[in-house]
């Protein structure tokens, strides 16, 4: 077995060790008196100063899913990117606002120019997600608005971690754990993600103030360091929303309702289906032909 290998395979056991020790120890921690009554006191719900919407609205949904198929793309072709790997082929824009601005052609290698393509639309979809989470109330759910928040997320946290789940109605409201996560992802990783790549791209200039401030070095570890960050949410997430009670949160996600139909499973079914497919399509060859439509391909 390559060395590779044995390394990776004794991670991911010292992994799976770890886990079980930390649900054994929390398991046993939360029945002394201490954390007992630290549960009681903080239960692990989200305060707030203002009722927030109930439901989730279409538009969410539709939002939610946009969100997870662009940050699937953007991941695996960040992950390529990393890889530092020679690309099948360049993309070049001789005559653009980029070369004008800044003197530079742009001359990208075919997964960076996908990967900046995909954080475009990422990015639009944020800004209309923010828009409508301010204007429809939806914000409350994530926001937090009281510093009890802190204690109630620390409770939901030890819960998880003994296995015992907190309880909570994603159709409601989130519990604070789940508050300050969806927080930190809408409003600190997605802005750090969007200055690092910007930081990144092209359109930045080389030399200059701008250059000295964000130090390319610095940029491209906080980039990347982001992007496990955001597979570590992604895993998490997906795992706990089939652990704790997976047909009620589909269908809250995706059917628009707080039943425990397979109607939010059958739709969650087909937008993982569309995800993987689009991982599947995304070749050199397809590649190539989407990139030819906006610049020459080399």
């Amino acid at each position: 077995m390559p060395l590779s290998r044995q390394r990776r395979s004794v991670r991911i056991a010292a992994g799976v060790v770890l886990s079980v020790v930390v649900v054994v120890w929390m398991s046993w921690a939360r029945t002394t008196s201490p954390i007992a009554q630290f549960i009681a006191d903080y239960p692990g719900e989200a305060p707030s100063v203002l009722p927030a919407p109930v439901g989730i609205p279409a538009w969410l949904a539709w939002q939610h899913y946009l969100n997870a198929f662009f940050i699937v793309l953007i991941i695996r072709t960040g992950w390529i990117i990393r890889r530092r790997q020679r690309p099948p082929a360049f993309w070049i824009r001789h005559d653009s606002a980029v070369m004008r601005l800044t003197g530079r052609r742009q001359r990208l290698g075919i997964y960076h120019w996908f990967h900046l393509s995909l954080d475009g639309l990422w990015l639009l979809n944020g800004l209309i997600y923010v828009v409508l989470l301010f204007a429809t109330g939806q914000w409350l759910r994530i926001v937090p608005t009281d510093w009890a928040v802190v204690p109630n997320a620390l409770s939901a946290l030890i819960q998880y971690l003994s296995l015992d789940w907190p309880t909570d109605s994603g159709w409601t409201n989130y519990n604070a754990l789940q508050q300050l996560s969806y927080f930190a992802v809408v409003f600190v990783l997605s802005p750090i993600a969007v200055l690092t790549g910007l930081r990144l791209s092209p359109a930045w200039p080389l030399e200059g103030r701008l250059a000295r401030v964000l130090p390319e070095q610095l940029t491209r570890r906080i980039h990347g360091l982001n992007l496990y960050a955001f597979v570590v949410f992604v895993v998490v997430h997906v795992v706990l929303v089939l652990g704790t009670g997976a047909l009620r949160n589909l269908n809250v996600m995706f059917a628009g309702n707080n039943g425990e139909s397979w109607l939010g499973a059958g739709v969650f079914t087909l937008a993982i289906a569309t995800m993987v497919g689009a991982w599947i399509l995304v070749t050199p060859a397809l590649l190539k032909r989407l990139a030819s439509l906006s610049g020459d391909v080399r």
